[in-house]
C-alpha cells in the first residue's frame, strides 16, 4: 500500500504535468502575425495581419522595434482577419526585427500576437525586375602622377618644356662625345 506521502507527491506530479503539457497547447491557439513582404528595404510599406484576434477583430501593433512606432489593425475586407500597415523608415538597419499586435475586444483578453520582419540593404525582387544601370566614372584619377592634360594647363606646359630642355641637353652632350671633345 502506498502511503499517504507518495500518494501527494504522485497527485503533485500529475497535476504538474498536466500543467506543462496543456502550456503550449494554450499558447499554439494565439495565433500568428503574418508580415508581408519580407524581406523589405528602408522606406518600404508592410502589411500585417492577423486571425487571431477573431472574426471583425482588430488590434493595435508596435513597431517600435524597427523604428516605426504603433500602428492601428482593423477588420480587413472579408472580417476574418485583422490587416494595418506601417512604413519601415529609411533609417532602419539591416537585421530581423519582431513586430507585435495585441488584440482588442471582448473575449480577446489582450491576446498579443508576433511576426518577424527582416530588413536588408538590398531587395532581390527589384533586382530581379530591373536592369542593372552602367555608372561610368568621371573626374580625374587622383593617383599623385600628373596626367598630361592634368587641371592646370600651366604645369602641363612647365613639364613639357623641362622634358624638351632635358631631351636638348642630352643629345647635345652625346653629340660632343661621339666628336671627341673633351669639357
Amino acid at each position: 500500500m502506498r502511503t499517504a506521502r507518495q500518494l501527494t507527491t504522485s497527485a503533485a506530479l500529475a497535476v504538474t504535468s498536466a500543467g506543462l503539457l496543456a502550456a503550449p497547447a494554450a499558447a499554439a491557439g494565439t495565433g500568428t502575425l503574418e508580415v508581408t513582404p519580407s524581406p523589405v528595404t528602408p522606406g518600404t510599406r508592410v502589411t500585417v495581419s492577423t486571425t487571431a484576434c477573431g472574426a471583425g477583430g482588430s488590434a493595435t501593433g508596435d513597431a517600435s522595434a524597427v523604428g516605426a512606432g504603433t500602428f492601428a489593425l482593423a477588420p480587413g475586407p472579408r472580417g476574418k482577419a485583422a490587416v494595418g500597415r506601417f512604413e519601415v523608415p529609411p533609417s532602419a538597419q539591416p537585421g530581423t526585427y519582431e513586430i507585435v499586435a495585441r488584440c482588442s475586444g471582448a473575449g480577446t483578453g489582450g491576446r498579443p500576437v508576433a511576426g518577424d520582419l527582416t530588413v536588408t540593404l538590398t531587395s532581390t525582387a527589384s533586382a530581379r525586375e530591373q536592369a542593372p544601370v552602367p555608372v561610368h566614372p568621371r573626374g580625374h584619377v587622383k593617383t599623385g602622377v600628373g596626367g598630361a592634360l592634368g587641371p592646370d594647363p600651366v604645369q602641363t606646359a612647365a613639364g613639357v618644356a623641362a622634358l624638351a630642355i632635358a631631351a636638348a641637353g642630352g643629345t647635345w652632350l652625346l653629340h660632343r662625345r661621339a666628336r671627341g671633345d673633351r669639357f
